[in-house]
């Protein structure tokens, strides 16, 4: 019984885990390269931005009603690196946040920002949506209805 709920606790362990990866900045351009015809909706966030937390259902919505469609929310955290276990990982769990989340793991914040995009003071909440046609950067947070009807509009 004890093997068996030792089990149990390392796949719970290893689940939470999983829904927060390292990610590259040339992996994410690579991915949206690989799209086809997918548009992704980037936000970067960090769990001490209140403006970021709060728009978070708003994302995890858009990504319910899109599920069946060539649409990807991508959540990309700017928490540091040394916070994913402690702090990422916890706050995803507790949110029960089903969308892709990834903690960038770039050591100069200033070339990530200007790649990005160049007008990006740095700000964060932020939003990139982009497709194959299309590349929009917005320094804000969203409303709901913003949120839609942006990505509607990309169309």
């Amino acid at each position: 019984m004890r093997v068996f709920v030792i089990i149990c606790l390392s796949l719970i362990t290893y689940s939470v885990n999983a829904q927060v990866k390292l990610l590259k900045l040339d992996d994410l351009n690579q991915r949206i390269a690989n799209g086809k015809d997918t548009t992704y909706v980037i936000n970067f966030w960090a769990t001490w931005c209140s403006p970021c937390v709060a728009e978070l259902p708003h994302f995890e919505k858009l990504r319910a009603e899109n599920i069946k469609k060539p649409v990807k929310v991508l959540l990309v955290s700017l928490d540091f690196k040394s916070k994913l276990q402690k702090q990422v990982v916890p706050f995803v769990s507790a949110n029960k946040i089903k969308a892709e989340v990834f903690l960038l793991d770039e050591p100069d914040q200033q070339q990530y920002i200007e790649r990005i995009d160049k007008k990006w003071s740095g700000a964060i909440p932020a939003t990139l949506f982009v497709n194959k046609q299309v590349r929009r950067f917005y320094e804000k947070e969203f409303t709901e209805t913003e949120l839609k009807n942006t990505l509607f509009n990309l169309k």
